[in-house]
């Protein structure tokens, strides 16, 4: 007798479920290491990125299996929102999608059909095929496939923020998630996620999903950005990345035991980098 199955709840369901705020990180290695140790860490949610980082359907693949032991809701993000890049996620198991720069309600349902069977949508059916059903272990898996599948879409363009109530009101958007650094980009402030106009519309689009009864994360790897947002209702937010705590720690590393100027014989400095908040 095979072994049949139930799959774990979706992100959607772990936010309507939480008495608080979840709490993430970024995996941008594509590596299956890096996001079982993410996994392990206690934190609540583990972003597996293919949009600027170098991430194919295999590599995505290991890292789901290597963090399906592990308490924690991986949300996966394709490099664009295309029907059939879609349909092979989901295949490969994943649950819970993040898709970039949606600017308008009109895409958003578009990508609402690419993560449903027909006749609600345009998702291609292969789940005998495919680890999203585990290779039809999950009994029922095709009458209950809509249910298993969430779906995040991002604001981060001036377009996307003027449309954020419209996008919200999409039936089958579960949520979205705010990108400050595109979104200051786009207002014309390249790399001030800080910026006042920045920090307003990124406030305004945590006020459209709380009213519409969805959550908005956001992208905050500054600690008092992320304060500011959870304190402006943020459901979830997103505090690091595998590449950049590698990249920061080991500079604090060589700067506390060479230092700046150590191969000159000069004492080390004590003090470690400041923490650069790129993304």
């Amino acid at each position: 007798m095979p072994v049949r199955m139930t799959l774990p709840p979706t992100l959607e369901e772990r936010l309507a479920a939480s008495d608080r705020p979840l709490v993430g990180m970024w995996v941008c290695s594509g590596s299956a290491l890096n996001a079982e140790i993410a996994a392990g860490s206690g934190l609540d949610i583990v972003l597996i990125d293919a949009e600027h980082s170098p991430n194919g359907p295999e590599s995505i693949l290991a890292q789901l299996q290597a963090v399906a032991a592990y308490p924690v809701t991986p949300l996966v993000r394709p490099p664009f929102g295309d029907t059939v890049v879609i349909k092979q996620y989901l295949d490969l198991g994943v649950q819970n999608l993040l898709i970039p720069m949606v600017d308008s309600p009109e895409q958003a349902a578009e990508l609402v059909r690419a993560v449903r069977y027909p006749p609600a949508g345009v998702r291609g059916v292969g789940s005998a095929l495919a680890r999203s059903s585990r290779w039809n272990r999950v009994p029922g898996y095709l009458a209950a496939a809509d249910a298993t599948v969430s779906l995040f879409v991002q604001i981060e363009s001036e377009a996307a923020l003027g449309q954020v109530v419209e996008i919200l009101a999409v039936e089958g958007v579960d949520g979205i998630l705010v990108g400050p650094a595109d979104l200051a980009a786009s207002l014309g402030h390249l790399g001030r996620q800080d910026h006042p106009e920045v920090v307003e519309g990124v406030l305004h689009a945590i006020a459209a999903a709380v009213a519409a009864g969805k959550p908005a994360g956001v992208n905050a790897f500054a600690p008092d950005a992320a304060d500011r947002y959870l304190a402006a209702g943020a459901a979830f937010v997103l505090v690091g990345a595998d590449v950049t705590l590698l990249a920061r720690a080991s500079e604090a590393l060589a700067d506390r035991f060479i230092g700046d100027a150590g191969a000159a014989g000069e004492s080390p400095s004590a003090e470690p980098p400041a923490v650069r908040p790129e993304y």
